[in-house]
């Protein structure tokens, strides 16, 4: 249970850090792109740019893999 909790800290932080980082670069994250759902539905997501959908689709799971992997590295080296 402790290895799960360490894991989802670290993929919690890693998450905080790549939003705070896309805001700043001025991509789109999956805030902007659920508020665009829920204000015209699929019309609305014409806003979005192909770099925005490559990191919404692409880029975010693989940082959050990322995120899993450090914290699953960090349990070990803590805890072996």
């Amino acid at each position: 249970m402790l290895k799960l909790y360490i894991i989802g800290i670290s993929i919690l932080i890693t998450a905080i850090i790549a939003n705070a980082v896309v805001i700043k670069i001025g991509l789109k994250s999956w805030y902007d792109f659920i508020e665009l759902l829920s204000q015209n539905g699929s019309s609305s997501l014409s806003q979005l740019s192909v770099l925005d959908y490559i990191w919404l689709f692409l880029g975010y799971p693989l940082i959050l893999g990322c995120g899993y992997w450090v914290g699953s590295k960090c349990y070990d080296w803590f805890f072996s």
